[in-house]
């Protein structure tokens, strides 16, 4: 794998970090609103799991963004390291 297709590849990983990101922050707001709900139902064990697994999520959050910091700072030196120029990139998108 040349550094051209590898840097496309660590962008691919970015992009799939995001959307993780973008669905775990679904999952939260789902959450959200299944506790607003409860408050008209006030259901004891429900509020309690709830809350469990909302910390889960947040938790997970939060890994998933470092990650993603993480990983930008990997991929942007990963390109810089490279000298790859987006002229590069446009022609080995037009060549593919």
């Amino acid at each position: 794998m040349d550094k051209i297709e590898k840097y496309k590849s660590m962008e691919k990983i970015l992009r799939e970090i995001e959307d993780l990101k973008n669905s775990e922050t679904a999952v939260i707001k789902k959450i959200g609103q299944i506790e607003t709900e409860n408050m008209n139902v006030n259901i004891q064990d429900l509020e309690k799991s709830i809350a469990q697994i909302y910390d889960g999520a947040y938790k997970n959050l939060e890994n998933i963004e470092g990650l993603h910091t993480t990983f930008t700072e990997t991929v942007s030196d990963f390109k810089e390291k490279n000298n790859i120029t987006d002229e590069m990139l446009l022609e080995f998108s037009e060549s593919n």
